[in-house]
């Protein structure tokens, strides 16, 4: 093939050479009609990081907000700068629930507007509503000066601000998905999750360290200008991302295999195909979101035995800053595995390893919990999280994103993660009721315990699902799936001329 293409005088850059799939087929074929494609390392990088480095922003402003408006650890800027309107309001209570319905809402539309529209005006609609909505926050006030007031505008701006935190996933996930096509055979795995999981876990840590050094410059004397200093350091992340975003391409993938120009998708026909794989992405990302509020349970512990309940903001801020730095290897080196390994191996790895430790820490949590075993018992808490973003951390965004055909891959991740935002919303309902009613009370062991044996039970449900059900996910999924989705449609009557954007256009 590579010789054909030569001997029509085209020209393919040299970093391309072993790359292969229908994505390089494309290429080839654009050079047919007198294209010469030379893209160099950069040009095929940084699609990649415009695409996917937004979900900063979800871990930042996330974290950011938790430690402004409700946190399950116990000390935050609004109980502090407000403490009694706080306690008296309905904002406690609404923060939490109202982020959920924005970042849901947020997948549901901008999965269907990425493959409808485009990728690249998803993730500019996407970037706008962080920016403004982030400025918003920053600048909250309520009427003629109300605190009862500012907590609604807070609230309300932050439900936009989960639309546009939702938007990212399906838009930004899936555009970087398809870039990595691009990308040297072997590495696109490790630019894909290096740009996405790796950015949440940097916001994550970001969104812990910038309060802290709010807190310290302004004391606790002056909190309505820290939180208000920490909300307005997040609209510098979308906003840098602005202009790469505006010169930005849709993807080769996208080009050839969207379904455009009026043409109605085949709904009968994706569901009978996609319909078994979907739920069992959407179940995996659910029971993953779901445990996660167990896995914050022995947070809490290690800073109530080290810090008390009488510790000054920024302490709390200072270790919640170092205890977020264990997701940082894990969600390194899981790049690399998943290119060595397959994303399939490395998700069943990461599952299978992070059970055995969390059935470990639950059976050993008494003896682990004592104040002069408290730093063995944080080393033991950092391998269990690093071993969390190492494996379904890192992989659930490739799972979700490379096993659909890109004509509905927007709708397709945007669905499973909505159904996967929901698991999270349970887990913080249910795992309370578990804790209130474990034997000994919400204060005894088994409040700790049980939530930890019923998500260590699900990392390894989570392994069998994987091993059974999932498809494997190498380098050239992307474009096998969708080669396989035109035969799939052609062998049932439906035109496939009606797919791809138009030349004119």
């Amino acid at each position: 093939m590579a010789t054909s293409l030569e001997s029509q005088g085209k020209e393919i850059a040299k970093d391309d050479i072993g790359m292969v799939g229908a994505s390089d087929t494309v290429r080839m074929q654009s050079a047919a009609e007198g294209t010469t494609v030379t893209k160099g390392r950069w040009e095929r990088t940084w699609p990649v990081l415009a695409a996917g480095a937004g979900l900063f922003s979800d871990g930042y402003l996330n974290n950011v907000c938790n430690w402004i408006g409700q946190h399950n650890a116990g000390n935050h800027l609004s109980a502090a700068s407000y403490p009694k309107e706080y306690a008296n309001s309905a904002a406690q209570q609404n923060v939490s629930s109202i982020t959920f319905a924005g970042t849901v809402l947020g997948m549901l539309i901008f999965g269907y507007c990425s493959d409808y529209f485009s990728r690249k005006n998803a993730l500019l609609a996407s970037t706008g509503i962080l920016i403004v909505t982030a400025t918003l926050c920053t600048g909250a006030y309520g009427y003629q000066g109300s605190i009862s007031g500012l907590f609604v505008a807070l609230t309300v701006y932050r439900f936009f601000l989960g639309v546009g935190i939702g938007g990212e996933y399906p838009a930004g996930s899936v555009a970087a998905a398809e870039a990595t096509g691009e990308l040297k055979h072997g590495h696109r795995h490790r630019w894909f999750i290096l740009f996405t999981n790796v950015q949440i876990d940097l916001g994550f840590v970001i969104g812990a360290f910038v309060p802290f050094v709010c807190v310290c410059i302004c004391s606790e004397r002056h909190l309505r200008l820290a939180w208000r200093l920490a909300l307005g350091f997040g609209v510098l992340p979308p906003l840098s991302l602005l202009y790469l975003r505006t010169k930005l391409q849709e993807p080769e993938e996208y080009k050839y295999q969207t379904i455009k120009g009026g043409a109605s998708v085949p709904w009968s026909l994706v569901v009978k195909r996609y319909w078994k794989r979907w739920l069992v992405v959407s179940s995996l990302w659910f029971m993953y979101n779901f445990s996660s509020y167990a896995f914050a349970i022995y947070s809490s512990t290690i800073l109530t035995v080290i810090l008390g309940d009488s510790a000054p903001l920024w302490k709390s801020f200072g270790w919640n800053t170092v205890i977020n730095l264990f997701y940082i290897p894990g969600a390194i080196l899981g790049a690399f595995l998943s290119d060595m390994v397959g994303a399939r191996r490395a998700l069943v790895l990461g599952l299978g390893a992070q059970a055995i430790v969390g059935f470990i820490m639950a059976g050993c949590y008494v003896p682990l919990a004592q104040p002069q075993h408290i730093a063995g018992f944080a080393v033991v808490y950092g391998i269990f999280l690093s071993l969390g973003e190492l494996g379904p951390g890192d992989n659930i965004g490739i799972v979700a994103s490379k096993t659909s055909a890109t004509a509905i891959r927007g709708r397709y991740y945007g669905l499973a993660g909505a159904l996967g935002k929901t698991g999270a919303f349970v887990g913080s309902y249910v795992f309370p009721i578990m804790e209130r009613n474990a034997p000994g009370g919400p204060s005894g062991d088994r409040a700790a315990q049980d939530p930890f044996w019923v998500a260590s039970s699900l990392c390894v449900f989570s392994c069998v699902l994987v091993w059974f059900c999932l498809p494997e996910i190498g380098q050239t999924t992307i474009a096998d799936e969708d080669m396989a989705f035109r035969s799939y449609l052609e062998e049932n009557g439906w035109d496939t001329r009606q797919m791809g954007i138009a030349a004119d256009e």
